[in-house]
């Protein structure tokens, strides 16, 4: 578990699940390709034998892996933390047994001081397990779409049980101009970053904003992206965006005040 998450939007991630395949356009340059690939290169078992290198790239091989010793680590955290969930796999991936599905999730419902934000974009397995998942408040359910061809996700992601429901439009690859947010509790978009990154439009980005403030959305703009996402930034129209959803009697004390 990596305990100071460079994510802007979280604290720490968590990966019981590693390994992955490509599903949209939106994994064309996943930089968790590149890290599985390179942690394996460190030595590092778990992500060996994940990834293959195509075209003087690492991507998803196919093999999908759980860890079933990390299963329980956030037990070890005794302060509360805003987690990532599977960063470098996806939760809801059909390689993934339910049974470690409902394992994970006991995990989390046993760990209350904890958020734990998961995010898929294998909605349609999130949407036919969601009934028989016990969902714990703590649990923050997110789905990424990153141009119009998947907003169906939205509509599976607002159809789970899940109580704080999140969207991840990153990498922002074309406009989503009609993008339904009614029953979504937090927005983040930002454009895509590192090698091979496309373009993102401010005007996608502005339009998403301003849905969000309409509605009473948490938005959080995450970065403009490029090739040097440090030299692009994440401001926007003078100022950042790092909005998180508010939720129940927690709201006040966790996250953190200046965070919120």
């Amino acid at each position: 578990m990596a305990t100071n998450s460079a994510i802007e939007w979280t604290e720490a991630t968590w990966n019981p699940v590693v390994g992955c395949t490509v599903v949209s356009p939106g994994c064309t340059n996943c930089y968790a390709m590149r890290m599985a690939h390179r942690l394996a290169a460190m030595g590092q078992p778990k992500y060996a034998g994940t990834t293959r290198v195509s075209g003087d790239r690492p991507k998803w091989n196919g093999v999908v892996r759980v860890d079933a010793r990390s299963a329980d680590l956030p037990h070890s955290w005794k302060a509360g933390r805003i987690i990532f969930v599977n960063s470098m796999s996806d939760l809801f991936h059909d390689k993934v047994p339910v049974a470690f599905v409902h394992r994970i999730f006991s995990t989390m419902r046993a760990t209350p001081r904890h958020i734990y934000q998961i995010l898929t974009k294998r909605s349609d397995r999130l949407d036919a397990l969601s009934a028989e998942i016990d969902w714990p408040k703590n649990v923050w359910m997110g789905v990424s779409v990153e141009n119009k061809d998947y907003l169906h996700r939205v509509d599976d992601l607002r159809n789970c049980g899940a109580f704080v429901k999140f969207l991840s439009l990153e990498p922002l690859l074309g406009p989503l101009d009609q993008i339904d947010l009614s029953g979504i509790d937090w927005v983040i978009a930002g454009g895509e970053s590192g090698p091979g990154a496309r373009p993102i439009d401010p005007s996608w980005v502005r339009d998403i904003r301003d849905r969000c403030i309409s509605a009473g959305i948490a938005f959080h703009f995450k970065q403009w992206g490029g090739t040097n996402k440090r030299r692009t930034g994440r401001m926007l129209d003078g100022r950042t965006w790092d909005e998180f959803p508010k939720y129940g009697d927690a709201a006040a004390a966790w996250p953190p005040t200046d965070a919120l």
